[in-house]
């Protein structure tokens, strides 16, 4: 099982609350190894009133929060009845699993944040090995060359038609060796 984003519904303007009891939930029941990130996505908007600069959060999807997370029964459980959550999106009810978050999707929102898919604990570097998992170049095995977080992109050397050839790639279309 992998860990996958989903969206999850919320009361508009609790969205801050969910995730800090959903994030305590998490904690006191033992599930940090399933729920992971717990993000309301916002974004920071100047605002000029009256000549006077302003800097104002605003939330870019108002009544939703993303939870990175593997999808146990448990864990599903525990999200579904944390109090503020109306649901997933994604999943038809009757008890069938929401579908997670493509990764493009998740990236885009993310990097709209200025943060990353990858936590901290998966740290890439030039010299490690990867796994291309994605793409035109899925299946082959390369050495990154450089790495701009930034832009949720890497430069990996590969071996193609024997020789070293350095191809651009997403943060998503790798998996560390």
């Amino acid at each position: 099982m992998e860990k996958l984003w989903y969206v999850v519904n919320t009361y508009s303007g609790h969205e801050s609350k969910v995730k800090e009891k959903l994030e305590m939930r998490a904690e006191s029941m033992g599930f940090q190894d399933y729920i992971f990130r717990v993000i309301v996505p916002e974004t920071t908007e100047v605002e000029i009133k009256d000549g006077v600069k302003k800097e104002k959060t605003k939330k870019m999807f108002p009544g939703y929060i993303l939870v990175e997370m593997i999808m146990s029964d448990e864990a599903w459980y525990i999200v579904r009845n944390t109090p503020g959550v109306t649901g997933f999106i994604g999943s038809s009810g009757k008890g069938a699993k929401p579908t997670p978050l493509l990764p493009q999707e998740i990236d885009r929102i993310l990097a709209n944040m200025g943060m990353s898919r990858l936590d901290a604990d998966v740290k890439l570097e030039k010299g490690d090995k990867v796994n291309i998992i994605d793409g035109p170049f899925k299946g082959m095995e390369g050495t990154i060359d450089t790495v701009d977080l930034e832009n949720n992109r890497l430069n990996v050397l590969i071996d193609l038609f024997g020789q070293e050839t350095p191809v651009e790639v997403e943060l998503f279309q790798v998996s560390k060796i």
